[in-house]
Parts: structure tokens; sequence; C-alpha cells
């Protein structure tokens, strides 16, 4: 006993309670992501207090917000206040907008809404990027303060601005319970960094009690693995080690290792955001809640539109619904069907950040969109079969990774300069013949690439067949694959934790 409590004295006398204070504060530049040891202890002790109080559904509830609002104060700090902001306002129109039967009376709620949600995200995001635009015209410039970006203020403004134009459009009833929306909004797992979940979509399984069924579970565990061996063992490895280097100084490199260096990008921005989605969905399964899929082997397509069928699903059918057929869709001219897919792409680029090589971005996919429907109407698509068939389909998809590929080296250059140096040394420069120095100089960085497309390539089937064999594994083994899973992880994973590529947005 003696041993014991001289063991435990010292332990707490080597606690350092500032240090645990520093670490559960709000810390600028460090948010609290699904791939940090905090999260993870944090979760842990939050899955305890949750499965406790499972049966007492407003406890429960309250529980949750609450995790969900420190969950975001880790992140963004004072700017958790914008969040609940949003949650009131768009509440309470939505309950006005539910009793108002004139037409006037409802678009004035859709606008209230529309100015409050995009007024705030267009304050903090591009401020700074406008008056820097108007800047390079003045002689003397306007002066301007910092400005912070909350963190995951884009994904909440529009799962927010989707909500009251569903009313609106009848496709669902406002929320009465103001718990149940604020829940909606704050839930943590989507909350910084998507899927853009959708009221209709999750609201109605917030009216029902969360129920984990063994495949759930199964599910969700696979999921949180597979987005941490996206994120930690491909996308922060290659990042790091190599993507980072090529995309600062593009002319001390090689054209081959320029144009490996766009793969490793392309193959690091899949991994490091669906990988997050996988986390969030993994997440939101334990807790007995499902979200829609956010990624489907984008990079099978065989088009740049079944490209944005498959990449960032919820945004993509965001854009799609709220703003693409608002303006009018495919339900007017030719030409403005054209102008209505370009302009949509356009905004999506923008949304992504405020910086001209984002629009760049955006209009480089609004092009290769026209141009691809524009082709569909001049030459029908012919039906082939056997090896043709094969063939043709390979061609399609190594035509449309490319084109995917170039868009990302405007979404990742720091200025058009990088852009340009890179095109000079990939095509004057390009020396194929260093190819086995690269793989002898970066071998973990070449395996780590190949074995991130061996596996998006992969068939389905094969995830499905893992995800089946660890549901059918019981759960003391479960745990401890999970555990060892964590702790290889652990192991070879590069430096400090990295936060996620979308966290910006």
């Amino acid at each position: 006993m003696k041993v014991y409590t001289t063991l435990m004295n010292n332990i707490f006398d080597n606690i350092n309670l500032s240090k645990i204070g520093e670490l559960l504060t709000y810390s600028p530049g460090h948010p609290l992501m699904f791939n940090s040891g905090l999260f993870m202890f944090l979760f842990l002790g939050f899955l305890i207090i949750y499965r406790a109080i499972y049966n007492m559904s407003r406890a429960r509830m309250i529980f949750v917000i609450l995790f969900s609002l420190y969950f975001y104060y880790k992140s963004s700090g004072i700017y958790v206040l914008c969040l609940l902001l949003v949650a009131l306002s768009d509440y309470s129109i939505g309950l006005l907008l539910n009793k108002t039967r004139n037409t006037i009376g409802r678009k004035l709620c859709v606008t209230a809404s529309v100015l409050i949600n995009m007024g705030m995200l267009c304050y903090f995001k591009y401020t700074a990027f406008v008056v820097d635009t108007i800047n390079k015209f003045l002689h003397q410039p306007i002066e301007l303060w910092d400005i912070a970006l909350p963190i995951g203020i884009s994904f909440f403004t529009f799962r927010s601005v989707s909500y009251i134009v569903d009313i609106y459009r009848g496709k669902i009833e406002a929320e009465r319970n103001p718990l149940n929306y604020i829940f909606f909004l704050t839930f943590f797992p989507p909350l910084v960094a998507g899927p853009v979940v959708r009221a209709s979509q999750l609201l109605p399984q917030i009216h029902n009690r969360p129920i984990v069924t063994r495949e759930m579970f199964a599910e969700g565990l696979f999921l949180i693995m597979t987005g941490v061996f996206k994120k930690v063992v491909i996308s922060d490895y290659i990042s790091s080690n190599f993507v980072d280097r090529i995309f600062d100084a593009p002319a001390l490199y090689t054209g081959l290792e320029n144009l490996l260096g766009i793969y490793g990008y392309t193959l690091q921005i899949y991994c490091d955001f669906s990988g997050y989605s996988d986390m969030a969905i993994g997440i939101a399964l334990l807790l007995g809640y499902r979200f829609p899929i956010n990624f489907d082997s984008p990079y099978q397509s065989g088009s740049i539109t079944e490209f944005w069928r498959r990449w960032h699903i919820t945004l993509s059918s965001w854009l799609r619904d709220y703003l693409y057929i608002s303006l009018g869709g495919n339900r007017v001219p030719i030409w403005r069907n054209y102008f209505n897919l370009f302009i949509t792409m356009v905004i999506g680029g923008l949304w992504h950040g405020a910086s001209w090589l984002f629009i760049l971005w955006g209009s480089w996919h609004g092009i290769m969109l026209v141009l691809h429907k524009a082709y569909r109407k001049l030459v029908p698509a012919q039906q082939h079969s056997g090896l043709k068939a094969q063939l043709l389909h390979i061609g399609n998809v190594l035509l449309t990774f490319h084109v995917v590929a170039i868009g990302w080296v405007f979404f990742r250059a720091e200025s058009l300069t990088t852009v340009g140096e890179m095109a000079t040394q990939i095509f004057t420069q390009f020396h194929p013949e260093v190819f086995m120095q690269f793989v002898n100089g970066y071998p973990f960085v070449t395996l780590a690439i190949f074995v991130g497309y061996m596996l998006h390539y992969a068939p389905h089937n094969m995830a499905t067949s893992l995800q089946n064999t660890l549901e059918h594994t019981p759960l003391v083994a479960k745990a401890f694959i999970f555990a060892l899973f964590i702790y290889v992880v652990m192991q070879v994973r590069s430096g400090e934790v990295v936060p996620f590529i979308y966290l910006q947005f």
C-alpha cells in the first residue's frame, strides 16, 4: 500500500497542470484533429460517457452538442460564437419561413439567410483578397486589420443555407426543436471539413434514437483505419518528404521529378481529403448516424463529368442543386447552359480559397466540363465490346486523370510563377534517365505513391471483403486490431501532426 501511495504521489507530482491547461484550451494554428493523439484520448472519454447516457435522449443530445462546440472551440476559439449565431438565426428563419405563406415574405426569409451566411463567409474569407486586389491599382494602399478565418466556415454556412432553401422548396419542414437543429449544424464529425451533410439527410436520424448495429460498428472502425492510413501513412509522408520540395522550388528539379511531384500531389490531396471524410463518416457510424458517401474512387473516372460525380460528392451535388439549377441548369438555351456550368465551377473554385489560382482551377474544370458536354453532343457515345472497349476505357481514364492533375497544379502552387517553372521544366528539361536515381533516392516515397495508387485502383470488392471480415471478428479482436493499427501508424508517421488540407477552406 505504501509503495502504491508513493507511486501515485510521484505521478501527480510530475503532472504539469499548466501544460494540461494549454493542451485543452484554444491554441491558434493547432486545431483539434482526428489524426491527433489528443483527439483519440478525448474521443475515448466521450464514447464512455456517450454509452453511459445512451438511453437518456435529451442528456445525450446536450452532451454531444457541448462536445461538438468544444471541438470547434479547439479549432477556432472565440469564433465558435459565429457557429452558434448561424445555428440560432437559421433555426429562427426556418420557423418564420414555415409560417409564411405569401411568396414575397418567403423570398425575404431566404434572402435574409443567404445574406447572413454568405455575408459572414465573404467577410472572413474574401475581404483580404478583395482589398489586396484593389491595392494593386492604388497609389495609397488600403490598410486592413488582421482577419482570422474560422475553420470550417465554408462547410457549416453551406449546410445551413441548404436547410433554408429546402424549406422554401417544400422538401422538408422547419425543425421546431432548437436542440435538434443545433445538433445538426454543430455535430462534430463533419463540422470543419465535410462531408456537406444536408438537413434532409441528418435531421430524420436525429429524431430517432441512434442505433449502432454490428455492421455499422465494423464499417465505422474500418473507415477510421482507412482514413488514418490515407492521411498519415500516404498523404503526410509523400507531402513532407517529396511533394512540398518540388512545389517550393520546381526549377531545382528535372521535368520528370516535377511530373512525379504533380502525380504525388494528385494522390496526396485525395488521400488527405478522402481520409478526413472516411474518418468523419466512420466516427458518425460509431455514434449511430450515417452520412452519404463523399468519394468514390474519383481517379477511376472515364470523363471529367464522371470525375465530378465521384469527387467530393456532397459538395459537387450541393453546387448542382443550389447553384447550377438555380441559375437555370440545362433548362435554358445551350449557350446559357454552358455558361451556368462554367460559372458554377468558377464559384466552386473561389469557394475553396480567396486566390486567383483557385479561380483558375475552377475555370479549368469549368472549361473541361463544357468541352466534354459539347463533345458528347457532337459525337454521340458508341457501344464497344471486348478488347477495344477495355483499351478505350483505359485511355479515357488516363486522359481524365491528367486533366485533373493539371488542375491540381493551380490548386497547389503558390503563384503563377511556380506553375510556369513546372511547365518549363517538364517540357524543356524532362530527363527521363533520372528515374532510377529518383527511385533509389526516394525509395519509401516511391513505395508510398505506388501503394496509394494501387489501392485506389483496386476493385471495390476488396475493401468490402476486408470490412466483412472485420465485422465477423470478435469484439476483443477488433479492439486489438485497432490498437495494433494505431501503434504501427504512430511508428511510421513523419514528424508532427499535419493539419488536413481542407481545414483552410
